[in-house]
Protein backbone atom coordinates (compact mmCIF):
# COMPACT_ATOMS: atom_id res chain seq x y z
CA UNK A 1 0.00 0.00 0.00
CA UNK A 2 1.34 3.65 -1.11
CA UNK A 3 -0.08 6.59 -2.07
CA UNK A 4 0.66 5.26 -5.59
CA UNK A 5 -2.73 3.12 -5.39
CA UNK A 6 -4.67 5.75 -4.03
CA UNK A 7 -3.62 8.03 -7.13
CA UNK A 8 -4.28 5.00 -9.78
CA UNK A 9 -7.65 5.90 -8.60
CA UNK A 10 -8.07 9.99 -8.89
CA UNK A 11 -8.75 11.23 -12.12
CA UNK A 12 -7.82 14.39 -12.52
CA UNK A 13 -10.17 15.34 -14.98
CA UNK A 14 -12.95 15.21 -12.94
CA UNK A 15 -11.29 16.97 -10.31
CA UNK A 16 -10.33 19.39 -12.01
CA UNK A 17 -14.21 19.69 -13.02
CA UNK A 18 -14.65 19.86 -9.63
CA UNK A 19 -12.74 22.30 -8.55
CA UNK A 20 -13.74 24.67 -11.11
CA UNK A 21 -17.25 24.05 -10.24
CA UNK A 22 -17.39 24.86 -6.65
CA UNK A 23 -19.77 27.98 -5.62
CA UNK A 24 -20.03 30.65 -3.21
CA UNK A 25 -22.31 29.09 -1.25
CA UNK A 26 -19.55 26.41 -0.61
CA UNK A 27 -16.90 28.56 -0.21
CA UNK A 28 -18.44 30.30 2.79
CA UNK A 29 -20.01 26.40 4.01
CA UNK A 30 -15.85 25.85 4.28
CA UNK A 31 -14.37 29.09 5.99
CA UNK A 32 -17.06 28.57 8.45
CA UNK A 33 -16.21 25.47 9.78
CA UNK A 34 -14.06 24.98 12.41
CA UNK A 35 -12.01 21.41 10.58
CA UNK A 36 -12.19 21.29 6.75
CA UNK A 37 -11.58 18.34 4.37
CA UNK A 38 -10.52 18.18 1.18
CA UNK A 39 -13.67 18.96 -0.25
CA UNK A 40 -13.57 22.15 1.24
CA UNK A 41 -9.80 22.89 0.36
CA UNK A 42 -11.18 22.79 -3.34
CA UNK A 43 -13.08 25.12 -2.72
CA UNK A 44 -11.05 27.72 -1.17
CA UNK A 45 -8.80 26.96 -4.19
CA UNK A 46 -11.26 27.61 -6.75
CA UNK A 47 -12.16 30.85 -8.53
CA UNK A 48 -15.18 31.47 -6.64
CA UNK A 49 -12.79 31.92 -2.98
CA UNK A 50 -10.84 35.08 -4.73
CA UNK A 51 -13.49 37.28 -3.69
CA UNK A 52 -13.30 35.77 0.33
CA UNK A 53 -9.25 36.33 0.37
CA UNK A 54 -9.42 38.81 3.65
CA UNK A 55 -11.62 36.40 4.79
CA UNK A 56 -9.02 33.48 4.36
CA UNK A 57 -6.38 35.30 5.36
CA UNK A 58 -7.79 36.25 8.56
CA UNK A 59 -8.20 33.03 9.44
CA UNK A 60 -5.12 31.86 8.58
CA UNK A 61 -3.26 34.54 10.31
CA UNK A 62 -4.87 33.19 13.69
CA UNK A 63 -4.18 30.02 13.05
CA UNK A 64 -0.52 30.33 12.41
CA UNK A 65 -0.01 32.29 15.24
CA UNK A 66 -2.01 29.90 17.67
CA UNK A 67 0.29 26.84 16.46
CA UNK A 68 3.49 28.78 15.70
CA UNK A 69 3.34 32.06 17.78
CA UNK A 70 5.59 34.80 15.97
CA UNK A 71 8.71 32.51 14.70
CA UNK A 72 9.74 32.24 11.19
CA UNK A 73 12.63 29.32 10.50
CA UNK A 74 14.94 30.25 8.35
CA UNK A 75 17.46 27.69 6.23
CA UNK A 76 19.76 27.74 3.54
CA UNK A 77 20.30 25.28 0.42
CA UNK A 78 23.79 24.43 0.20
CA UNK A 79 24.09 22.91 -3.47
CA UNK A 80 26.89 19.68 -3.33
CA UNK A 81 26.79 19.27 -7.38
CA UNK A 82 25.21 20.43 -10.31
CA UNK A 83 26.14 16.58 -12.20
CA UNK A 84 22.88 15.21 -13.34
CA UNK A 85 21.75 12.31 -15.49
CA UNK A 86 17.99 13.67 -16.02
CA UNK A 87 16.68 15.46 -18.98
CA UNK A 88 14.52 17.62 -17.80
CA UNK A 89 12.46 20.87 -19.30
CA UNK A 90 12.27 22.81 -16.81
CA UNK A 91 15.76 22.45 -14.80
CA UNK A 92 18.72 24.19 -15.60
CA UNK A 93 20.84 20.81 -14.35
CA UNK A 94 19.29 19.34 -17.30
CA UNK A 95 22.02 16.79 -19.00
CA UNK A 96 21.08 18.15 -21.95
CA UNK A 97 22.46 22.06 -21.12
CA UNK A 98 25.68 21.99 -22.28
CA UNK A 99 27.61 23.44 -19.04
CA UNK A 100 30.45 23.22 -17.04
CA UNK A 101 29.96 20.73 -14.07
CA UNK A 102 30.76 20.34 -10.53
CA UNK A 103 31.15 18.57 -7.95
CA UNK A 104 32.18 20.00 -4.39
CA UNK A 105 35.12 17.82 -2.54
CA UNK A 106 35.15 17.87 0.56
CA UNK A 107 37.23 21.08 0.94
CA UNK A 108 34.75 22.69 -1.23
CA UNK A 109 32.23 21.65 1.34
CA UNK A 110 34.17 22.71 4.44
CA UNK A 111 34.43 26.11 2.86
CA UNK A 112 31.46 26.41 1.87
CA UNK A 113 30.23 25.48 5.34
CA UNK A 114 32.50 28.38 6.90
CA UNK A 115 30.52 30.62 4.80
CA UNK A 116 27.20 29.97 6.07
CA UNK A 117 27.92 29.29 9.79
CA UNK A 118 29.28 33.45 9.35
CA UNK A 119 25.90 33.89 8.39
CA UNK A 120 24.50 32.02 11.34
CA UNK A 121 22.28 29.62 10.10
CA UNK A 122 21.96 26.23 11.84
CA UNK A 123 19.79 24.46 9.37
CA UNK A 124 20.76 23.34 5.80
CA UNK A 125 19.26 22.02 2.64
CA UNK A 126 21.54 19.96 0.73
CA UNK A 127 20.94 20.03 -2.87
CA UNK A 128 22.30 18.09 -6.15
CA UNK A 129 21.69 17.21 -9.42
CA UNK A 130 20.09 13.85 -10.01
CA UNK A 131 23.62 11.61 -10.55
CA UNK A 132 23.22 7.75 -9.33
CA UNK A 133 26.88 7.03 -9.97
CA UNK A 134 28.98 10.15 -9.39
CA UNK A 135 26.96 12.06 -6.62
CA UNK A 136 25.02 8.68 -4.94
CA UNK A 137 25.53 7.06 -1.60
CA UNK A 138 28.95 6.67 -1.78
CA UNK A 139 29.34 10.48 -2.04
CA UNK A 140 26.41 11.09 0.54
CA UNK A 141 28.08 9.33 3.16
CA UNK A 142 31.60 11.02 2.77
CA UNK A 143 29.17 14.56 2.45
CA UNK A 144 27.00 14.02 5.52
CA UNK A 145 28.90 13.50 8.52
CA UNK A 146 31.01 16.56 7.34
CA UNK A 147 27.62 18.79 7.30
CA UNK A 148 26.13 17.78 10.33
CA UNK A 149 28.60 18.07 12.71
CA UNK A 150 28.35 22.07 12.34
CA UNK A 151 24.72 22.28 11.67
CA UNK A 152 21.60 21.08 14.25
CA UNK A 153 19.30 19.89 11.41
CA UNK A 154 20.05 18.81 8.02
CA UNK A 155 17.86 18.05 5.28
CA UNK A 156 18.14 16.78 1.71
CA UNK A 157 16.73 17.01 -1.70
CA UNK A 158 18.43 14.84 -4.22
CA UNK A 159 17.38 11.70 -6.29
CA UNK A 160 14.89 9.40 -4.64
CA UNK A 161 16.54 6.38 -3.26
CA UNK A 162 15.35 3.05 -1.72
CA UNK A 163 14.02 2.36 1.72
CA UNK A 164 17.38 0.86 3.34
CA UNK A 165 19.30 3.96 1.99
CA UNK A 166 17.05 6.50 3.61
CA UNK A 167 17.79 4.22 6.87
CA UNK A 168 21.69 4.15 6.25
CA UNK A 169 21.50 8.18 5.63
CA UNK A 170 18.90 8.86 9.23
CA UNK A 171 22.69 6.64 11.10
CA UNK A 172 24.49 9.25 9.66
CA UNK A 173 22.91 12.62 10.79
CA UNK A 174 20.00 12.92 7.94
CA UNK A 175 16.51 14.67 9.59
CA UNK A 176 14.48 15.78 6.41
CA UNK A 177 14.01 15.06 2.82
CA UNK A 178 12.68 17.55 0.54
CA UNK A 179 10.83 15.43 -2.91
CA UNK A 180 8.41 17.46 -5.10
CA UNK A 181 6.86 15.22 -7.76
CA UNK A 182 6.69 18.35 -9.75
CA UNK A 183 3.41 17.60 -11.51
CA UNK A 184 1.05 14.73 -10.44
CA UNK A 185 -0.58 14.78 -14.00
CA UNK A 186 1.21 11.57 -15.31
CA UNK A 187 1.30 12.38 -18.80
CA UNK A 188 2.31 15.96 -18.53
CA UNK A 189 4.86 14.47 -16.41
CA UNK A 190 6.22 12.31 -18.90
CA UNK A 191 6.44 15.64 -21.23
CA UNK A 192 8.75 17.23 -18.91
CA UNK A 193 11.17 14.78 -17.99
CA UNK A 194 12.27 13.09 -20.96
CA UNK A 195 15.27 10.94 -19.95
CA UNK A 196 16.88 9.10 -17.33
CA UNK A 197 15.69 7.47 -13.61
CA UNK A 198 13.18 10.71 -13.28
CA UNK A 199 10.87 9.16 -15.85
CA UNK A 200 9.37 6.84 -13.30
CA UNK A 201 6.73 8.80 -11.91
CA UNK A 202 5.73 5.91 -9.53
CA UNK A 203 8.97 5.27 -7.82
CA UNK A 204 8.83 9.67 -7.08
CA UNK A 205 5.53 9.25 -6.37
CA UNK A 206 5.99 6.51 -3.66
CA UNK A 207 9.66 8.38 -2.14
CA UNK A 208 7.45 9.55 0.92
CA UNK A 209 6.36 6.30 1.67
CA UNK A 210 9.44 5.03 2.00
CA UNK A 211 10.87 8.24 3.63
CA UNK A 212 7.94 7.65 6.60
CA UNK A 213 8.91 3.73 6.90
CA UNK A 214 12.22 4.84 7.13
CA UNK A 215 11.93 6.90 10.02
CA UNK A 216 13.00 10.14 8.42
CA UNK A 217 11.57 13.36 11.15
CA UNK A 218 10.34 15.38 8.09
CA UNK A 219 9.27 14.97 4.95
CA UNK A 220 8.46 17.72 2.46
CA UNK A 221 5.81 17.54 -0.43
CA UNK A 222 4.66 19.77 -3.13
CA UNK A 223 4.33 20.12 -6.99
CA UNK A 224 5.87 22.83 -9.31
CA UNK A 225 3.39 25.31 -10.31
CA UNK A 226 3.16 25.92 -13.74
CA UNK A 227 3.84 23.12 -15.35
CA UNK A 228 -0.20 21.80 -14.89
CA UNK A 229 -3.25 23.75 -13.91
CA UNK A 230 -2.01 24.98 -10.60
CA UNK A 231 -5.23 24.54 -8.53
CA UNK A 232 -5.75 20.68 -9.47
CA UNK A 233 -2.08 20.17 -8.65
CA UNK A 234 -2.09 21.55 -5.79
CA UNK A 235 -5.27 19.83 -4.87
CA UNK A 236 -3.60 16.29 -5.35
CA UNK A 237 -0.55 17.25 -2.72
CA UNK A 238 -3.20 18.25 -0.08
CA UNK A 239 -4.63 14.71 -1.04
CA UNK A 240 -1.19 13.29 -0.56
CA UNK A 241 -0.25 15.18 2.57
CA UNK A 242 -3.67 13.71 4.23
CA UNK A 243 -2.81 10.16 2.66
CA UNK A 244 1.17 10.52 4.66
CA UNK A 245 -0.42 12.19 7.82
CA UNK A 246 -2.85 9.32 8.38
CA UNK A 247 -0.93 6.42 7.80
CA UNK A 248 2.32 8.01 8.97
CA UNK A 249 1.25 10.22 12.05
CA UNK A 250 4.69 10.17 13.31
CA UNK A 251 6.28 12.24 10.87
CA UNK A 252 6.45 15.65 10.35
CA UNK A 253 5.17 17.40 6.65
CA UNK A 254 6.28 20.42 5.04
CA UNK A 255 4.61 21.94 1.99
CA UNK A 256 6.12 24.29 -0.65
CA UNK A 257 4.80 25.73 -3.89
CA UNK A 258 7.33 26.63 -6.05
CA UNK A 259 6.46 28.96 -8.78
CA UNK A 260 8.11 27.84 -12.79
CA UNK A 261 11.57 30.25 -12.95
CA UNK A 262 13.79 30.90 -15.86
CA UNK A 263 16.60 28.86 -15.96
CA UNK A 264 18.82 27.70 -18.61
CA UNK A 265 17.15 25.88 -21.58
CA UNK A 266 13.91 26.61 -20.77
CA UNK A 267 11.77 29.52 -19.88
CA UNK A 268 14.47 32.55 -20.66
CA UNK A 269 14.74 30.80 -24.18
CA UNK A 270 11.13 30.42 -25.05
CA UNK A 271 11.33 26.43 -24.53
CA UNK A 272 8.82 26.19 -22.16
CA UNK A 273 5.79 28.42 -20.98
CA UNK A 274 3.71 27.92 -17.83
CA UNK A 275 0.62 26.07 -18.77
CA UNK A 276 -1.09 27.37 -16.01
CA UNK A 277 0.44 30.92 -14.36
CA UNK A 278 -0.23 32.29 -11.11
CA UNK A 279 -0.67 35.31 -9.51
CA UNK A 280 0.75 36.13 -6.31
CA UNK A 281 -2.59 36.70 -5.62
CA UNK A 282 -4.17 33.26 -6.42
CA UNK A 283 -0.40 32.35 -4.47
CA UNK A 284 -1.74 33.92 -1.12
CA UNK A 285 -5.24 32.28 -2.08
CA UNK A 286 -3.00 28.95 -2.03
CA UNK A 287 -1.03 29.32 0.92
CA UNK A 288 -3.99 30.50 2.91
CA UNK A 289 -6.07 27.41 1.77
CA UNK A 290 -3.41 24.68 2.97
CA UNK A 291 -3.30 26.54 6.48
CA UNK A 292 -6.75 26.53 6.68
CA UNK A 293 -6.66 22.54 5.61
CA UNK A 294 -4.28 21.91 8.14
CA UNK A 295 -3.42 24.02 10.93
CA UNK A 296 -0.44 22.31 11.80
CA UNK A 297 1.60 21.69 8.48
CA UNK A 298 4.59 23.79 7.94
CA UNK A 299 4.61 25.76 5.03
CA UNK A 300 7.74 26.94 3.32
CA UNK A 301 8.37 29.68 1.13
CA UNK A 302 11.60 29.94 -1.01
CA UNK A 303 14.20 32.78 -2.43
CA UNK A 304 11.55 31.73 -6.09
CA UNK A 305 9.97 34.72 -4.77
CA UNK A 306 10.32 38.35 -4.77
CA UNK A 307 11.29 39.73 -1.27
CA UNK A 308 8.32 42.08 -1.43
CA UNK A 309 6.19 39.18 -1.63
CA UNK A 310 8.23 37.34 0.83
CA UNK A 311 7.48 39.94 3.41
CA UNK A 312 4.04 40.77 2.79
CA UNK A 313 2.65 37.00 2.97
CA UNK A 314 5.06 36.51 5.97
CA UNK A 315 1.65 36.62 8.53
CA UNK A 316 -0.51 34.35 6.35
CA UNK A 317 0.74 31.17 6.94
CA UNK A 318 4.69 30.99 6.14
CA UNK A 319 5.95 29.45 9.10
CA UNK A 320 9.75 28.78 7.33
CA UNK A 321 11.71 30.55 4.51
CA UNK A 322 15.40 30.06 3.14
CA UNK A 323 17.30 33.35 2.97
CA UNK A 324 20.54 34.54 0.98
CA UNK A 325 20.13 31.12 -1.38
CA UNK A 326 23.05 30.51 -4.22
CA UNK A 327 21.46 27.47 -6.57
CA UNK A 328 25.21 26.52 -7.54
CA UNK A 329 27.61 24.30 -6.04
CA UNK A 330 30.34 26.85 -4.36
CA UNK A 331 28.20 29.99 -4.62
CA UNK A 332 28.80 31.02 -1.50
CA UNK A 333 32.48 30.97 -1.14
CA UNK A 334 34.05 30.11 -4.38
CA UNK A 335 34.44 33.33 -7.34
CA UNK A 336 33.99 31.44 -10.37
CA UNK A 337 30.56 29.68 -9.58
CA UNK A 338 28.82 27.53 -12.41
CA UNK A 339 25.39 27.45 -13.65
CA UNK A 340 22.80 28.65 -11.36
CA UNK A 341 19.84 25.69 -11.49
CA UNK A 342 17.61 28.00 -11.66
CA UNK A 343 16.87 32.57 -11.11
CA UNK A 344 16.57 33.68 -7.55
CA UNK A 345 14.39 36.49 -6.58
CA UNK A 346 15.11 37.20 -3.24
CA UNK A 347 18.70 38.24 -3.38
CA UNK A 348 18.90 40.06 -0.13
CA UNK A 349 21.73 38.66 2.29
CA UNK A 350 20.53 36.40 5.59
CA UNK A 351 21.32 39.88 7.78
CA UNK A 352 18.74 41.65 6.02
CA UNK A 353 16.20 39.20 6.17
CA UNK A 354 16.62 39.11 9.77
CA UNK A 355 16.50 42.49 9.78
CA UNK A 356 12.82 42.60 7.76
CA UNK A 357 11.53 39.83 10.07
CA UNK A 358 12.18 41.43 13.24
CA UNK A 359 10.74 44.96 12.01
CA UNK A 360 7.66 43.54 11.54
CA UNK A 361 7.41 41.63 14.60
CA UNK A 362 8.86 38.36 14.02
CA UNK A 363 11.83 36.27 15.63
CA UNK A 364 14.06 34.59 13.04
CA UNK A 365 15.01 31.16 14.31
CA UNK A 366 17.90 29.91 12.37
CA UNK A 367 17.56 26.20 14.21
CA UNK A 368 14.89 23.66 13.24
CA UNK A 369 11.92 25.29 15.09
CA UNK A 370 11.11 21.24 16.60
CA UNK A 371 14.30 20.71 17.04
CA UNK A 372 14.80 23.31 19.50
CA UNK A 373 11.16 22.53 21.80
CA UNK A 374 12.03 18.76 21.62
CA UNK A 375 15.60 19.64 23.38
Amino acid sequence: MSFVSIHQRMDWDDIRLSIYAKTHQDVERALAKSKRDLEDFKALISPSAEPYLEQMAQQSYALTRKRFGNTIGLYIPLYLSNLCANACTYCGFSMENRIKRRTLTEQEIAAEIDAIKSMKFDSVLLVTGEHQTKVGMDYFRRALPLVKAHFNYLAMEVQPLDEGQYRELKSLGLDAVMVYQETYHRRTYAQHHLRGNKTDFDYRLETPDRLARAGIDKIGIGALIGLDDWRTDCFYVAAHLDYLERTYWQTRYSISFPRLRPCEGNVSEGKIQPKSVMSDKQLVQLICAYRLLNPTVELSLSTRESPQFRDNVLPLGVTSMSAASKTQPGGYAMQDVELEQFEISDERSAESVEQALRSKGYDPVWRDWNAIYSG
